[in-house]
């Protein structure tokens, strides 16, 4: 089980210089797991995707079906829950639900956000150090 957040599902779905990574993330553990919230932050991705042309609107919902495919199930954590790891970390409380649900899983938050990793060294880590 891996929990991921917004930017490794995009990187996954959405091919970029960091879809070869995601891609052998998902090849070793399919199991992704995140907080609901992620589907609202992809959402606007994808909508930003299609305002600026990137994407066609048919594309951009065949992508939104295939994350809710990819992630059927989506747990998520209480408002105070996030609040008090944004409190806790300096984060915030969007990241912080991210962290809660890694911590709730026992498992470490795959993430690109490097600001979020430094301030949460010991529940996040980027996909390279996922793979290694």
């Amino acid at each position: 089980m891996v929990v991921v957040d917004t930017n490794v599902l995009a990187y996954l779905l959405i091919e970029g210089d960091r879809t070869t990574d995601a891609q052998a993330l998902y090849a070793k553990d399919s199991d992704w797991q995140s907080e609901a919230f992620v589907l609202v932050e992809f959402t606007n991705i994808l909508t930003t995707y299609t305002r600026t042309s990137a994407l066609t609107h048919e594309q951009g919902l065949k992508l939104l079906a295939e994350a809710e495919t990819l992630l059927p199930l989506l747990p998520s954590v209480s408002h105070k829950e996030a609040y008090e790891v944004s409190v806790e970390f300096g984060i915030s409380a969007y990241d912080a639900r991210f962290i809660a649900l890694a911590q709730q899983m026992k498992s470490k938050l795959v993430t690109e956000d490097a600001k979020l990793r430094k301030a949460a060294p010991a529940w996040a880590v980027s996909l390279s150090e996922s793979l290694a």
